[in-house]
């Protein structure tokens, strides 16, 4: 084990799931002696210590980021400043911005470890992806540690269970389940497997009222989201996905309503649209199947899927309740029975605890649990 150094923790992000891994970092962190927060920054403003033996407090940091006039730093200026110190630096981007994303590379290479769930960084352009893992530890010894599990399936170990099974030589033929927690609790109640269900454009409303879709449930039901985390598990198992139109991906926003000025108007128009999605539920009931919107992998075929598909009653996809995701890995060792990750895939709480357990990870590697540089 190398000498352990000081660990000094940089946080891009504090609302939503920032907060919620804020809070969970109150508890963490105060466990490692070596550990400290030293910078926490949201779009407009950012907060640091004046000097590396100084930390940021956990107890009143909203407050103190409030207070703070000095406006968040470009990606350089930030990579700037940690140059200035030789504390290990673990950079954790709770945002979902391309331009941060875009600078991962750079950071992983000048050593910093990156923790985050922005899609953005693994399911955009191909070439970086291709630069972020060669400027990552192992393939480039000296670089930084990248952890992204909740880029997929928020506190679901998706991407370390993929990983498990690719390390211990397993060959990966098909992955598909329910990735978007949005989706499972609007089908589940439209399309239940006991009992009629409500109206789609009801259902979207009910799910909207209860924090499950964005601001504009467009930017759910538009399938997109589910196809950016089908490119990240395609490109772990050897599939170069350029983006998500490299692909089919079915998108439940009527034709007629992708103009609609807001989110509010949409919803106030879906209900003329209610006819075309009973269509799609009664085609199902009459075989007796449900409908769910899901995303597949056939590996083989090098075939990458988003959207609505049948499932016997009995399925273990038909059969979820609530706003569960349920991902099935098909494998050579695991035959016939897949194996299967199941559980909660949305919401801030179980999102930030991904990134939580990230950080931990993270902690532990750089406090020397890797060569000695």
């Amino acid at each position: 084990m190398g000498e352990e150094k000081q660990v000094s923790i940089a946080i891009l992000g504090a609302g939503g799931v920032g907060r919620c891994f804020l809070q969970q970092c109150s508890w963490i962190i105060p466990q490692y002696p070596n550990v400290s927060l030293v910078f926490l920054s949201r779009s407009n403003r950012s907060l640091r210590v004046p000097t590396w033996d100084h930390v940021l407090s956990l107890d009143t940091w909203e407050k103190d980021l409030a207070a703070s006039t000095d406006p968040a730093p470009s990606p350089q200026e930030l990579l700037d400043w940690f140059g200035t110190t030789e504390n290990e630096i673990i950079l954790v981007d709770n945002t979902s911005s391309q331009d941060i994303a875009a600078f991962y590379p750079q950071f992983l290479k000048d050593k910093i470890t990156v923790v985050t769930p922005n899609k953005k960084a693994f399911s955009s352009d191909l070439d970086l992806w291709k630069r972020i893992v060669e400027n990552a530890y192992p393939n480039n010894p000296d670089a930084g540690f990248l952890y992204h599990e909740a880029s997929v399936g928020a506190g679901l170990p998706i991407i370390s269970t993929l990983k498990d099974l690719l390390e211990t030589g397993d060959e990966v033929q098909k992955i598909e389940g329910v990735f978007s927690g949005t989706m499972s609790f609007l089908f589940n109640n439209f399309a239940p497997v006991e009992g009629k269900g409500g109206k789609w454009s009801d259902e979207v409303s009910k799910a909207k009222d209860a924090g499950y879709t964005e601001p504009d449930p467009r930017d759910d039901l538009n399938g997109v989201d589910v196809a950016r985390k089908l490119v990240i598990l395609a490109r772990m198992v050897g599939l170069e996905i350029e983006s998500t139109s490299a692909f089919p991906v079915q998108s439940l926003i009527p034709t007629e309503l992708e103009s609609c000025s807001s989110g509010d108007e949409f919803l106030e128009r879906l209900p003329a649209f209610d006819d075309e999605m009973e269509k799609v539920k009664a085609k199902a009931e009459e075989k007796g199947k449900v409908v769910r919107f899901v995303g597949s992998i056939d590996v083989g075929r090098k075939a990458v899927e988003v959207g609505l598909k049948e499932f016997d009653k009995g399925h273990a996809i038909a059969g979820l309740k609530g706003s569960d995701n349920i991902i099935s890995f098909y494998t050579k060792r695991y035959g016939s029975n897949p194996l299967i990750v199941q559980g909660a895939g949305a919401g801030g709480e179980v999102t930030a605890m991904g990134v939580s357990a990230d950080l931990i990870k993270a902690i532990k590697d750089v406090h020397g649990w890797k060569k000695v540089r």
